[in-house]
Order: structure tokens, then C-alpha cells, then sequence
């Protein structure tokens, strides 16, 4: 371990005391938590870093109040060392609706936004990426803000503690990774895991200073963070900071698990006690006598207990106190006036349309940039990014490595940060390596933080068959990401719906998917109004008026469902087309409307039936509208097959305007016949 601070530079007396003070103030409160935890006050589980006080005392203690921090689960001591109220933490852990999170977060996302505390996280290693998005965010600004990422040893093999560290290193950011080395991820020890012996070590494979310090020595741990800060301050980028220490209890409050430690280990890490051991120096060295000492531990102690009982005060919270929790209301934008087809006489294709909105809205808002791979030299793999760099630099299109869940976590970061990313994922199939962005982080932090935060980023790119890429970049997985509350999930059908959709999205204060499908980049041309303007979200149009069957078809699938019904035409049968648009939230009561009116509906789209956007539509109307009906739901969908590769089995797979006319024919007929 690094000793260069070791005996070699004394604190200031008052520092001194105050980090021991913090400590104990941490392991009191953990302690108390535990307590409370077996008394079934304290509920689910928490996780005690009871052993572990040095690192977040010293650690916090090096940085200024308009400094962030992100942690893990095991995070309360660093909440508490970054100056978050123990009144509010314990209301909290209560589940009590004056709690940080207002009870909805609990131990494993307790935060403090006011202090820059970005939150606990229940992912392991989730916080290292978030934490790169806030420090990428400190450095766009250029105020000198920077940064400490807790993680501990486990999350040093997942894939996003590299991915981070590199793309951090690449754009010298000013954050700090520091491990939490407590030699065990649950009951794994690191020599079972791990196949070096310092994970400082891996520092140099990212061009970044690398330290492996003592974790229980409080005064090594100020100091050596102190340096990383003032280093990243300066632009010089990040460091990793190994601190090694020893957790005294169990994984969490709630494990009871067969022992895997070794008693004589346990015993051994207490006699390192970080406490006990600055208590001592306090005392010998800095000549802090044992009245004070006493006096600030009764003090500690009054604290502690104030805040209980602010916790046991605090009502629990009802579903009453939670309106708007889950997603910030969407700006109410209004159609304008003339639609596309008369509004301009100048046509854009899709790409065209979408690098006008993005020009327009980062001229309007310096928060706005665009993040992805390949974006900014030759603008995107469909031209959508095209000559923005020339006009905006590269710090606002931002080429990326080939790092989807590090570009994800770090426009989360960005966003709850203030900035407004745009992030492109290459081809919308990668989203899988993209849903724990997606999912845990983006959909849910505003949730978990008691409905405090914004996550105001636009994750975009294309989707969809019919170029002949084959099965793992065809795909239409749109359902996966309207199941998800605290999503808005767009799918414009043109270059006209796609600016002003898109505006709307970069515009609004919640994690917006913004689905493009790639047929509709080579698609003709389409009126566009040059000046900006945001269409409404959830609100669809409707494409065309019709008396005997609705229609309800999303993007590619719109012009497929108007020609067919243009053609049913001749033979007499009125169709009614339905845009949605905006498929989370979506627009149930035109669609209910159309179908209260021509009591058939037949649902479009690209996506496998099971499961897909049209099961969704299906159910709403069973649910909403089953006594119009007079006949069943239809649903005209993708086969459910990977897609081929081979052009006419792909375009066989994939819905055409024959299999609308087919569905709309047979349902009409049957109809007609009883």
C-alpha cells in the first residue's frame, strides 16, 4: 500500500477532529440503523459500512460543497460525510414520507441533491458511469466542479467500471474512482474474483494515476483524495484510489448467510479500528484533550437521537402524495396551425429533419449536446449528426468509444447534472446492452429520489427491418420499452412529425426513447416548416377519416396502412387511419374514439405479435370499448422469426400493404356476413 503521507504532513488540529467526529457520527448511525432494523422499525434491508468510516470521512472531507458524489449501495456514511441531514436519512429508512426520497427510495438510493449527493444506487456499478456523465457535465460548464465515484471491489469487474474509466481518461474528466476495497462482494472474497492483487493496478491500463491506500487511516485518505482533486481541477483527468478496509458485519442487515469469513481475519481488520486509531492521535499527537473528545461524542450522540425521532415522527406515505412522481408533466405544445402537407413548400427527408432540430435546439439551450459513436466526424451512420461538429465542436458532438452502457450511464449522469444529452445508439438493437440505463437508472431516478430530479436526455437511433441487415440489427423491440414506467417512448412515421417530435423530446424533463426507423431515412423527401416548433407528445393524429374500420399503425406501417386503404376505397371500405406517434404515453382516447365509431379495429406494426404493441391496443379495447366491437382485434405483425437476411424472406417477415388489405377485407367481410 501507498504510505507517502504516513507521519510525513500533520492536519490542521480542528480538520483532525473533525474527521474523527464525522466517523463516529457514521458508525452511530449505522449502528443505530441496525438496532432499528432488528426492531423491524428499519425495513427490506441496509447495508452497514460499519469498519469502512475513514473512507467517506476523508474522502468528503476533501471537497467542496459544490463538489458531487455518487456511492453504492452501501452508502450512508458517505451521505452523511457530504453533510446530509441524519434527521432526513432515518425518515428514510423508515419509509416515512419526510425522508429524502419521501419513502420511496429507501438505504439503497437515499441522496441529498442539495449537498451534490447524487444517491446510492442498488446496481453494482452503476454509480461509476453516472458519476463520469456528472463529471462530463462539471467540465462542459468549466466552473471547477469535480468529483468522487465510490464503488466497491466487486463492481471492478463489471464491464461498465472499465468502459468508464476509459472513456473518463479519453476526456480528461474531473472525477475520482475510489474503491472501497472490503476484500469480500458479498461472500466472494477478491482473491476468488479478481486475478490481480491491487486493483489500483488497472489504473495504468487508462492512463491515469493509480493509488492503494490505507482505507482506515483517515488522514491518508484526506490527503491522497485532496491530491486526485486538485489534479482533475486542473484538467489533468481522473484517478483511481484504491482504499483498503474491512466491513465489520455481515453483506447487509437482512443476510444470514453460512460463515465464509475467517474469525481470525475479523478479529485481526479490528485491531485496525480507523476510529480508535485516530482517537489516539488525536490525543498524542494533536494534543486534542479527552474532555473535548467526550464532549463531541455527547454531542454525536443528541444528534443521532433528534434524528430518530424525527424518523419515528414522519407519516408513512400514501399514493395521495405522489402525483407527478414518476414523470414530470410534458410542456403542453400545440399543433400548428397548418399541418405538414401546406405549412411549407421546402421538403426534408428524415435525417435532414432531425439534424434541423438538433441544430435549432442547441443554438436555443448551451445545456443540449449529442453524445454516440461516429457521430461527429461523418455524423452518424444515416447522416443524421452531418456537419453538426463543424458548428457546435466536438465538445457538443462527442464521438464515443464502442461503449453503449458507458454512454448510457453517462448521459444519466449529464442529465440529473442539468445538462440535456442526446445520445445516439447506433443501431436500436444494442439497446439491450443499453437497459440498465434504461430500466434501473433513467426511468426510475426521479421515482426513487421522491420525485426531486429531472432526467431530461433523449436516447435516439434507428430501428426497425428492410435494409437487409439481418437478425441483430432489424429488430422492432419497442414493447420492451413502453412496458417501462418513467419512459416516453416516440415513433414519428416522417420527417415532418420526427422535428417536431424530436424538439419536443430534447425540450421535455424526462428520459425520452426516440425511435427512428431506418426505411424511413431513404424514405421521399417531406414538407417541414424551417422555423422550430415541438409537436404535442402523446397526442396521435389521425391520418385519415373512415367509417368501417380503424386502423392503428406506427411508422413505416402508416404509409403501408394509407395506401391500403386507399385502395379498399375502390371496393367500398372506409378506413380510418391512426398515427399514434407517441406510444408511452399514448393518445387512448382517439383511438378508442375511431373505434367506438367503426367498431373494427385491425393494429399494424413491426414488432412479433406476442407481447407487442398491438397485445396493448388489443387489451385497452377489450378493456375500454368491448361492447362497440363487432368483430375481433386483428393484429398484422413481423412473423415471429429473427429477421432473414435474404431480401424476399425479409421483406416476406415484415407487414405489407397486402397483408393490411388482407386483415381489413376479412374482418369487414366477416362481419358483414353475420
Amino acid at each position: 500500500m501507498n504510505d507517502r503521507f504516513q507521519g510525513a504532513r500533520l492536519l490542521d488540529p480542528a480538520l483532525a477532529l473533525d474527521l474523527w467526529s464525522m466517523m463516529q457520527r457514521v458508525r452511530r448511525f449505522d449502528e443505530r440503523v441496525r438496532e432499528l432494523f432488528l426492531e423491524g422499525v428499519v425495513k427490506g434491508t441496509a447495508h452497514s459500512c460499519v469498519g469502512q468510516e475513514a473512507i467517506a470521512a476523508g474522502a468528503c472531507a476533501a471537497l467542496r460543497p459544490d463538489d458531487f458524489i455518487i456511492t453504492h449501495h452501501r452508502g450512508h456514511g458517505h451521505c452523511i460525510a457530504k453533510g446530509a441531514e441524519q434527521s432526513r436519512m432515518m425518515a428514510e429508512l423508515m419509509g416515512r414520507v419526510d425522508g429524502y426520497c419521501r419513502g420511496l427510495g429507501g438505504s439503497m438510493h437515499v441522496a441529498d441533491l442539495s449537498k451534490n449527493v447524487l444517491g446510492a444506487n442498488g446496481v453494482v456499478g452503476a454509480g461509476i458511469g453516472i458519476g463520469t456523465g456528472a463529471a462530463l457535465a462539471a467540465k462542459l460548464r468549466g466552473n471547477g466542479d469535480a468529483g468522487v465515484a465510490f464503488f466497491g471491489d466487486g463492481a471492478s469487474n463489471e464491464g461498465i467500471f472499465h468502459e468508464a474509466l476509459n472513456l473518463a481518461s479519453l476526456w480528461k474528466l474531473p472525477i475520482v474512482y475510489l474503491c472501497e476495497n472490503n476484500q469480500y462482494g458479498l461472500s466472494t472474497s477478491m482473491r476468488e474474483s479478481t486475478t490481480i492483487d491491487q486493483i489500483s493496478k488497472r489504473a495504468a491500463a487508462y492512463s491515469m494515476p493509480g493509488f492503494t491506500i490505507d482505507g482506515n487511516d483517515v488522514e491518508a485518505v484526506y490527503l491522497t483524495v485532496l491530491e486526485a482533486i486538485d489534479r482533475a481541477r486542473r484538467g489533468e483527468g481522473p484517478t483511481l484510489i484504491e482504499a483498503m478496509t474491512y466491513r465489520w458485519g455481515e453483506h447487509s442487515m437482512r443476510a444470514n448467510l453460512p460463515s465464509y469469513r475467517q474469525e481470525a481475519e475479523e478479529q485481526e481488520w479490528r485491531t485496525h479500528d480507523a476510529i480508535a486509531r485516530m482517537g489516539s492521535r488525536l490525543t498524542t499527537t494533536y494534543g486534542v484533550s479527552l474532555a473535548k473528545l467526550t464532549s463531541a461524542s455527547e454531542q454525536i450522540a443528541l444528534d443521532l437521537q433528534a434524528a430518530e425521532a424525527f424518523g419515528r415522527a414522519s407519516r408513512e406515505p400514501s399514493f395521495d402524495d405522489f402525483e407527478d412522481v414518476v414523470c414530470t408533466p410534458h410542456e403542453r405544445h400545440s399543433e400548428p396551425e397548418l399541418w405538414c402537407g401546406t405549412a411549407s413548400p421546402r421538403k426534408l427527408t428524415l435525417a435532414e429533419a432531425l439534424r434541423e432540430a438538433f441544430a435549432q435546439e442547441m443554438r436555443r439551450d448551451p445545456s443540449v449536446f449529442l453524445m454516440g459513436e461516429d457521430i461527429g466526424k461523418i455524423g452518424g451512420i444515416f447522416a443524421a449528426t452531418r456537419g453538426l461538429i463543424e458548428e457546435f465542436s466536438a465538445d457538443r458532438v462527442r464521438d464515443t468509444p464502442i461503449s453503449e452502457a458507458a454512454i448510457g450511464l453517462s448521459g444519466v449522469g449529464a442529465a440529473i447534472s442539468g445538462l440535456r444529452p442526446i445520445v445516439e445508439v447506433q443501431i436500436f438493437d444494442f439497446i439491450t446492452l443499453l437497459m440498465d440505463t434504461l430500466v434501473n437508472q433513467a426511468a426510475k431516478f426521479r421515482f426513487m429520489l421522491g420525485g426531486v430530479p429531472t432526467v431530461p436526455m433523449v436516447v435516439r437511433g434507428p430501428t426497425g427491418g428492410g435494409v437487409r441487415l439481418a437478425a441483430q440489427h432489424s429488430q422492432s423491440l419497442e414493447s420492451w420499452l413502453m412496458h417501462v414506467p418513467g419512459l416516453v417512448v416516440i415513433a414519428p412515421s416522417n420527417a415532418y412529425d420526427a422535428k417536431g417530435l424530436m424538439i419536443a423530446a430534447i425540450r421535455d424533463n424526462n428520459p425520452v426513447v426516440f425511435l427512428e426507423h431506418k426505411l424511413l431515412y431513404v424514405a421521399p423527401a417531406h414538407p417541414v416548416p424551417e422555423a422550430p416548433y415541438a409537436l404535442p407528445i402523446g397526442k396521435a393524429v389521425v391520418r385519415r377519416n373512415g367509417s368501417d374500420c380503424t386502423v392503428v399503425a406506427t411508422m413505416m406501417m402508416v404509409d403501408k396502412a394509407l395506401a391500403a386503404a386507399t385502395k379498399l376505397e375502390r371496393e367500398g371500405i372506409s378506413v380510418e387511419v391512426i398515427d399514434p406517434r407517441t406510444l408511452r404515453p399514448l393518445d387512448t382516447k382517439t383511438i378508442l374514439d375511431s373505434v367506438k365509431k367503426t367498431s373494427r379495429l385491425v393494429v399494424v406494426h413491426e414488432g412479433w405479435k406476442r407481447a407487442g404493441f398491438g397485445a396493448e391496443i388489443s387489451a385497452l379495447v377489450a378493456e375500454e370499448a368491448i361492447d362497440w366491437l363487432d368483430g375481433p382485434v386483428v393484429r398484422v405483425t413481423s412473423k415471429d422469426i429473427p429477421m432473414p437476411y435474404n431480401d424476399k424472406l425479409e421483406r416476406a417477415t415484415i407487414p405489407q400493404e397486402a397483408d393490411i388489405i388482407d386483415a381489413i377485407r376479412r374482418l369487414v367481410r366477416r362481419d358483414s356476413m353475420h
